[in-house]
């Protein structure tokens, strides 16, 4: 399955039906008053938050959405059945906006959370409350309302606790694999991770976290540079973040250098986002066994930079129980757990 973080869909509500025009006619009531019934309401449109799926690839090739229309007023008061909601799932962390203003019309971020976003048309009154003193016998009903044709424009922003972050090919999708139930695709060439990847960490106590795996950013990704533009905003809603940077091979030949590409994109594209707590980890240590001192120098770095930092293994697992009970000390011990439902 593709991962798909944005699309736009048409949705229309139904029609009210329309009121009806009878009279009564029964034996005993020769001259009967007006019975008409009231048509039905229109069916809404709605979108409700799943955390059953992941993306917008979901709607699939779908992207026009019709209630059905009310049904009309029948005589003998009897009123129209009202339309049935239709009603559109989408994952949690989807913002919902008017596709011509670009106005937040919501942002659905607990499971089950919706909002209607198309209104169905109110069904319209029959003769029978047209009825007055001077006009006993009215010929007359009110048409239903007509629905409502919306578009909109969906943006999903991955709702994770932890966000691991880094330069393409740093280690973040083995790391994933290793802390969490997840299942990357993970091949060794740039942008390999071309859509983030949801883990779930899950801890002896029951207590869990969800970690994301955002794809390798680059140099000029606040610009839209290997689409990281799209990547970015995904970094926005998680709480911690673990920066992986590659002690055996870095890309500018010095991993403060690569560090600091990844904080400045960053910083281009939303300076809060530097402020949010990291844990550097310094990766594929297994490589690198000789220059043990320069591993040590190069944390004692990040130390000064005033950021955490532990030498890892992602692929043998070196310093993973570590992490993970680091995680669940800053992170589940602390008040800084999110309630995104």
């Amino acid at each position: 399955m593709g991962f798909v973080d944005e699309g736009e869909i048409t949705v229309r509500s139904g029609d009210g039906g329309a009121g009806c025009i009878s009279f009564r006619r029964e034996r005993s009531i020769p001259k009967g008053g007006p019975d008409g019934g009231d048509g039905g309401k229109g069916g809404n449109v709605l979108l409700r938050a799943t955390r059953r799926l992941h993306s917008l690839y979901d709607l699939g090739s779908t992207r026009y959405f019709k209630a059905q229309n009310g049904k009309p007023g029948r005589g003998k008061d009897r009123s129209g059945k009202k339309a049935r909601d239709i009603e559109i799932l989408v994952p949690i962390g989807t913002m919902v906006k008017a596709k011509e203003t670009g106005e937040l019309l919501a942002d659905l971020v607990h499971d089950n959370q919706q909002i209607v976003l198309a209104e169905g048309g109110e069904g319209g009154k029959g003769n029978r409350h047209f009825a007055t003193a001077t006009n006993r016998a009215p010929r007359f009903a009110q048409e239903g309302q007509k629905g409502r044709e919306r578009r909109a424009k969906l943006e999903l922003k991955l709702i994770a606790d932890v966000g691991i972050i880094g330069l393409p090919n740093a280690g973040k999708s083995t790391l994933l694999s290793r802390l969490s139930n997840a299942h990357p695709k993970i091949a060794d060439y740039p942008f390999t991770t071309l859509a983030p990847n949801l883990g779930v960490i899950v801890f002896d106590d029951e207590q869990s976290l969800t970690i994301a795996d955002i794809p390798g950013l680059v140099e000029g990704a606040s610009n839209g540079r290997g689409l990281g533009h799209r990547f970015l905003q995904h970094i926005e809603r998680t709480s911690f973040l673990l920066h992986v940077v590659d002690i055996y091979h870095p890309v500018s030949e010095d991993v403060l250098k690569d560090f600091s590409t990844v904080q400045e994109e960053l910083k281009l594209f939303q300076p809060s986002l530097i402020e949010k707590d990291q844990v550097i980890l310094i990766n594929k240590i297994d490589l690198n066994p000789i220059n043990n001192k320069s591993i040590e120098e190069t944390c004692h770095s990040f130390n000064d930079l005033g950021y955490a930092c532990l030498a890892i293994s992602a692929l043998t697992g070196e310093g993973l129980e570590e992490l993970r009970q680091l995680l669940k000390d800053r992170f589940l011990s602390s008040d800084k757990m999110p309630e995104w439902g």
